[in-house]
């Protein structure tokens, strides 16, 4: 059985007796074991981090952008081997994993600009003879835990930033698919990053409160649930530790009654069931408004029915199985549930049959939700799409508005003054006008609004730079010796 291990100070580590297995989601069968965690290893891990600070902060800023320059060339070279394993143990198909590498890079792009992302700030003559200058510093060892979903284009998001600002880095990716996190690990060290800049752990629960509790850890950048991402949130608070903590969400897409229809339904359709439904930012609900719901609903529908599940590697599947049969279980329960709270079940993922064993479920349209119904409520994080009907453009607002979260949200219109309207009104952090996944370039931040980000900083982007440095601010005065004295007056700037 393949072991994978944690990667420590430059090297792979396999000492841990306790294990977790790894799945194949094609076929359900068990592929690999990870080696866990325990507070040994995190110290050791943190240790590393530690030891590795001081030279990697007093690194050159030029020497810095030229690891990332040659890791994205890397990254470029090795991309179909990195999707391959992705593929390997999430399930998502082959085209899906690419496209997340693709987006990770452009927050190596981004970092490769460090030298002028980093740069202070100068004040001359603010007094008499007195200069202001503020700089960028690091904040020191960061822990990074990273979700299943997206196993290279998270860690991508934090560690770049992270690294690029100065700082080492433990980070603690999913158990249930670890091995892209070794895997760019090494090729960070191929790019000529110091060991111990970048440490991997793998474990569950005790890991990760053991990275928190550390001492020598001084922020945490967290995305997952919003129930564990706020219980991060406040255990990394509690210890006074810097932290972003990026959650749940419930991304809804309003289709006005002047939109294309066509156009609508194609994007609703890949919103909603890409990567098998497992992303922060898939379309959720589809708020139809006016008198187009039922049109809009056929049309969703029709396209479902061509829609092709199977494995990842197989070049012909557009859709792949879910991670674990836990998953699988849960997403079926909530479409179960869904008539018996009024709703209309359009479409039942349940009833595609598969030949695999693996973690497949079909993909599901319900109509006629409402809030209140769990349906609507939770975050199922699969491939169910609901439809809300709601009668105007302002009750569209309401809903989505009123919902706990705020991360991601879309409008279909062809009209400029709903879309205008749309972008003031809404609550919520990510804002699409005809772009169903609203995913920021690298250029700018990541993150919800509500329940779908704890802390203030969003990730990659300009707001990573806020959040893995410190400012410090250096008043400077040179005085002839003839200008000394001692005056216990409150200083002034005059």
């Amino acid at each position: 059985m393949n072991r994978i291990p944690h990667y420590i100070d430059g090297k792979r580590i396999d000492a841990a007796s306790a294990t977790a297995p790894v799945f194949d989601p094609a076929t359900g069968l068990q592929q690999a074991e990870v080696v866990l965690a325990g507070p040994a290893d995190v110290a050791e891990a943190v240790r590393a981090a530690r030891a590795a600070l001081p030279e990697w902060r007093a690194t050159s800023l030029s020497r810095r952008a030229d690891i990332f320059f040659r890791l994205r060339h890397l990254l470029t070279e090795r991309r179909d081997d990195l999707a391959r394993l992705i593929t390997a143990e999430h399930g998502k198909v082959l085209d899906d994993a690419a496209g997340e590498i693709a987006r990770g890079l452009e927050t190596v792009e981004f970092a490769a600009g460090l030298i002028h992302l980093l740069k202070g700030e100068f004040a001359e003559q603010i007094s008499r003879g007195v200069d202001v200058h503020q700089v960028k510093q690091p904040v020191g060892v960061v822990g990074c835990v990273t979700p299943f979903n997206f196993p290279a284009m998270v860690p991508l998001w934090m560690v770049s930033s992270a690294i690029a600002c100065g700082n080492t880095v433990v980070l603690k990716p999913s158990e249930k698919d670890p091995s892209a996190a070794v895997l760019l690990a090494e090729i960070f060290s191929e790019a000529g990053l110091p060991a111990g800049v970048l440490n991997v752990v793998h474990g569950e629960k005790e890991t990760v409160e053991a990275i928190i509790d550390h001492d020598d850890v001084a922020a945490i950048s967290f995305v997952g649930s919003t129930p564990i991402a706020e219980s991060v949130y406040r255990r990394a608070a509690d210890h006074g530790k810097r932290v972003q903590a990026l959650g749940g969400a419930k991304n809804h897409m309003v289709v006005m009654p002047d939109a294309d229809l066509d156009a609508a339904a194609d994007a609703a359709v890949s919103a909603a069931y890409g990567s098998a439904g497992e992303r922060c930012m898939a379309v959720s609900v589809l708020v139809a408004v006016g008198d187009i719901a039922d049109q809009l609903v056929g049309k969703v529908a029709q396209r479902i029915s061509s829609l092709r599940i199977g494995a990842g590697t197989d070049p012909d599947s557009e859709m792949g199985p879910l991670i674990t049969a836990q998953a699988r279980d849960r997403v079926a329960g909530y479409v179960a549930g869904a008539a018996g709270e009024g709703a209309t079940v359009v479409v039942d993922g349940r009833e595609t049959p598969f030949d695999s064993d693996g973690y497949f479920i079909g993909v599901s349209l319900i109509d006629h939700v409402r809030p209140g119904m769990k349906v609507y409520d939770d975050e199922i994080f699969g491939p169910v799409l609901s439809v809300v009907r709601v009668d105007s453009y302002a009750d569209a607002v309401r809903l989505v508005n009123a919902n706990q979260y705020g991360n991601g949200v879309a409008i279909f219109t062809r009209d400029g003054k709903s879309a205008r309207e749309f972008e003031f009104d809404i609550e919520v952090g990510m804002v699409g006008v005809n772009v169903p996944i609203p995913v920021p370039v690298g250029s700018f931040s990541f993150g919800g609004w509500k329940k779908s980000l704890f802390g203030d900083s969003h990730m990659y982007g300009p707001e990573s730079i806020h959040f893995y440095t410190r400012s410090k601010v250096v008043t400077t005065r040179w005085p002839d010796a003839s200008e000394s004295q001692i005056n216990l007056g409150f200083p002034s700037n005059r």
